[in-house]
C-alpha cells in the first residue's frame, strides 16, 4: 500500500539535514514516494541571492545524489523569499502527501525569540508533517 506519492523535505543546509534525508530516504523507498528538496534562499540583494542559490545547491546535490543512487526520485526546489511562506507556497503548489522538516530543538524560548518555520508551517497545512529533531547522544 502506497501512503505517500509525494514528499517535501525543507532543508536549511544545516548538519540536521542529513538526518532528514535519511528517514525520508526510507520512507520513500517503502512507498515508492517521489521526493522534493526544498531550501528557500532569503535574501536582501541579487549578489546575496545569486550566492545563496549556489550555496544551496552545493548542499542539496550531495543529497539528492545519495537519493537517487538508492532508486529515489527526487529533485531539488529553490524558492526565494522568507522561509516560512517559501515553505508554505511550495506545499500549496505541489500537491505533497507528506512535509518533513527539522525542528532545530529550539527551546520555547528560543521559538519565542527568533520565530520557528516548523511552528508556522504546522498551524497552516493540512497535510501530515513530520518533525525531526537534531541527534541526540
Amino acid at each position: 500500500m502506497q501512503v505517500y506519492k509525494r514528499i517535501l523535505v525543507a532543508m536549511d543546509c544545516s548538519p540536521v539535514d542529513a538526518v532528514i534525508v535519511e528517514h525520508v530516504s526510507a520512507l520513500a523507498l517503502q512507498n515508492e514516494a517521489e521526493v522534493c528538496l526544498l531550501h528557500v534562499v532569503h535574501s536582501h540583494t541579487l549578489d546575496q541571492d545569486r550566492a545563496l542559490r549556489e550555496r544551496a545547491q552545493a548542499c542539496l546535490r550531495p543529497h539528492l545524489a545519495a537519493m537517487r543512487e538508492k532508486g529515489i526520485n527526487a529533485a531539488i526546489v529553490i524558492r526565494g523569499g522568507e522561509p516560512d511562506e517559501g515553505v508554505l507556497a511550495e506545499i500549496n503548489e505541489g500537491n505533497y502527501d507528506l512535509v518533513a522538516m527539522a525542528t532545530h530543538g529550539h527551546s520555547f524560548f528560543g521559538d519565542l525569540l527568533f520565530g520557528s518555520v516548523s511552528r508556522t508551517v504546522k498551524h497552516k497545512i493540512s497535510v501530515p508533517l513530520l518533525l525531526i529533531g537534531p541527534q541526540r547522544d
